[in-house]
């Protein structure tokens, strides 16, 4: 009897979730999360049934934990958290979906879900593993590949990016080789820096901790970089501002050095430059790209099925990890996405 014929004959579906206890202040520990268990309703006409096999644990939901808006709302206190996820369809009553179909989502930390046809993106079950649909094929890899567009990266281009071996930096990275740039990239180990050498094909990597960053673009670039695609913020910001050249681009993506902050962080001392060297500094936010997310999947996916990609990812095993998957994004134990396996 397969899953869904099991699903069908049950009287209640029972589905384990996580949910937010309580607001972090700093990194978020293991009590600011709660777990619990949720019984499904019986399935509605129009609605999905969905079994997660993946979920995504991401930067930014750091900010999301935080008490005021942003460019996403807050999540809510007792509520069960949100997130990317890929998962197989269980049950059907709507004519887009068939028991079997995989999809992604933005229903994460949880086993199971009921969802709208409008809420699910279909995907290929051809394309394995799955979780690459939440890495080089999902927002972190659009985030590298829309980042590059933003700002116009081009062939011949010195391309600097801090954060490198994180889930959107290797994929940025990749793709700036592809198109014909030198990629400098940094990183918190030199494990990392080895990943970015030998497997992202970066054409100079350096760990950020063995001194300071300004000094090591000093000497990685001294006749300076193009674009800066910024991950980080704080000291790599403020490094990139000195080793930009005139008319440079900053790709503004992320800036985890500041995210567990409880209080803003002051801006670069020489943010000036700016001005000086007339820079461009512009804000990404992935889902200002949806309208192109078919162009994204077709040449990202192109470049994974040629192998002229990879695909990095560090997976933690059970829902009982996400927490400790989640707090290790801000401790760096995650090479390439960090991906929760949940089935």
């Amino acid at each position: 009897m397969n899953l869904a014929n099991q699903i069908n004959i049950m009287s209640k579906i029972e589905s384990r979730e996580i949910r937010l206890a309580s607001r972090p202040k700093g990194i978020p520990t293991a009590a600011n999360f709660s777990r619990a268990q949720t019984e499904l309703e019986a399935l509605p006409d129009q609605q999905v049934l969905v079994r997660n096999l993946f979920m995504s644990v991401d930067p930014y939901m750091r900010g999301r934990m935080n008490d005021r808006e942003s460019y996403v709302p807050p999540f809510e206190i007792g509520k069960v958290l949100e997130g990317g996820a890929v998962g197989e369809v269980v049950e059907s009553r709507a004519k887009e979906f068939k028991a079997g179909d995989a999809v992604v989502s933005n229903f994460g930390w949880r086993e199971y879900f009921i969802a709208s046809p409008k809420d699910l993106h279909a995907v290929s079950r051809s394309v394995q593993p799955l979780s690459v649909y939440l890495g080089a094929l999902g927002m972190t890899g659009m985030t590298a590949w829309a980042g590059l567009h933003l700002v116009k990266v081009e062939a011949g281009d010195v391309i600097y990016i801090s954060g490198a071996a994180g889930a959107v930096g290797n994929v940025a990275g990749q793709l700036a080789k592809l198109r014909g740039c030198k990629v400098i990239g940094s990183a918190g180990s030199m494990a990392k820096v080895k990943f970015l050498r030998e497997e992202c094909g970066f054409d100079i990597a350096f760990d950020y901790h063995t001194g300071p960053v300004v000094e090591q673009l000093k000497v990685e670039a001294p006749d300076g970089i193009d674009v800066y695609f910024d991950n980080v913020g704080g000291e790599a910001l403020e490094a990139a501002l000195s080793a930009l050249r005139v008319h440079g681009r900053i790709i503004a993506c992320g800036g985890i050095s500041g995210y567990n902050e409880e209080k803003p962080r002051p801006g670069p001392n020489n943010l000036f430059n700016i001005t000086t060297k007339r820079l461009t500094m512009k804000g990404l936010i992935v889902r200002d790209w949806l309208d192109r997310q078919g162009e994204f999947e077709k040449e990202v996916g192109g470049y994974l099925q040629s192998g002229k990609l990879k695909n990095k990812e560090t997976i933690v095993e059970g829902l009982d990890q996400a927490e400790s998957a989640f707090i290790g994004l801000f401790k760096g134990k995650n090479i390439g996405k960090m991906v929760v396996k949940l089935a």
